[in-house]
């Protein structure tokens, strides 16, 4: 199965892009599922929120996590912190996941980049430090505040983005021993 993560700042778009992609891969045949980090406690499947609206796309799963749950329903009577390789040990063979938040794991992503939104915050951009961001989806190519050789696509064109991961090829097969998980 091939895994992709998306990251970049609150507000910069990552779940309407994800839900794209999921469509643009459901329509080719392509089974998908979605592993979404979440802060703090959450409900499941009520109209209007994430999980909703990514299962409502065509996910074939879609796991939350977050300091206090797990959905595929789990509650804990404590705070546990999963790293994204066990989140993703939980999931049935598909063809694709795609992985929004943990910015920071050791896996290939896109970085969403919405000036705006990172101005807000006061953001700087993950991609120029980052090896394992392999493309960039933003509104504003002309802005990205540090010049790169990843590919640029239209933060509106989940096709476009699904074009650059299928040429990415093996590079996003994902290996648990060597993408950071155990054996």
């Amino acid at each position: 199965m091939k895994v992709i993560g998306f990251c970049g700042s609150s507000g910069s778009g990552k779940t309407t892009l994800i839900a794209g992609v999921v469509a643009e891969l459901r329509a080719a045949g392509e089974r998908v599922s979605v592993v979404k980090h979440a802060h703090g406690g959450f409900d499941l499947d009520q109209p209007g929120k994430d999980s909703h609206r990514l299962r409502g796309s065509g996910a074939f799963e879609v796991l939350l996590a977050s300091p206090q749950r797990l959905a595929l329903q789990r509650e804990f009577g404590t705070d546990v912190r999963f790293t994204v390789h066990e989140l993703l040990a939980e999931l049935v063979p598909v063809d694709w996941v795609l992985v929004e938040g943990f910015r920071h794991a050791d896996l290939c992503k896109v970085e969403v980049w919405r000036q705006a939104a990172a101005a807000v915050r006061g953001d700087r951009p993950l991609y120029p430090e980052d090896p394992y961001i392999v493309a960039i989806a933003t509104d504003r190519p002309d802005a990205l505040p540090e010049p790169t050789l990843r590919p640029v696509v239209p933060l509106a064109d989940p096709a476009a983005l699904v074009a650059v991961l299928r040429a990415a090829g093996d590079r996003l097969v994902y290996d648990r021993a060597r993408d950071g998980g155990h054996a």
